[in-house]
């Protein structure tokens, strides 16, 4: 019972982030502390002109699946640098299984001149299943490519 739950769910995590990566507005990798390995497939959608959503899946330690909104999406002094702050849930479907919140903050350079996003991001993490445990890692690099520039 316990595999074929973590089966489904695994089918379920791709097929989610094959649904989100196809309406991103921005679309890449993210290198760092990410709930399934060190590597993500990272994806920007846009929820209003100050806010987000920001999406992760990553493979390698099994499969990680972090969806964020990102509620504070503000310029930092001018049009190409923005910070960002925002909280969401986390999923890594493994042995052993892990469930919790994750926080983000997070700065962010869109180059005028190519369709390139550049950003990094903290993001601790309160782990409530499996066990209870709090992580203040989480530090990352995205890059990603943004479509319609």
């Amino acid at each position: 019972m316990k595999n074929t739950m973590k089966k489904g769910l695994l089918v379920l995590a791709i097929v989610m982030g094959s649904i989100l990566a196809s309406n991103a507005q921005e679309l890449g990798v993210r290198f760092g502390d990410v709930s399934g390995g060190n590597v993500a497939i990272d994806g920007i959608f846009s929820t209003g002109q100050f806010s987000r959503l920001h999406a992760d899946v990553s493979f390698g330690n099994g499969v990680g699946v972090d969806l964020l909104w990102d509620f504070i999406y503000r310029p930092l002094g001018g049009e190409a640098f923005n910070w960002y702050a925002g909280v969401g849930p986390y999923i890594q479907i493994d042995d052993p299984f892990w469930f919790g919140a994750v926080g983000e903050l997070g700065l962010a350079y869109t180059f005028n001149s190519i369709p390139i996003s550049l950003s990094i991001d903290w993001r601790p993490a309160l782990s409530i299943v499996e066990k209870t445990d709090f992580h203040f890692g989480g530090f990352g690099l995205n890059i990603r490519y943004v479509f319609g520039q």
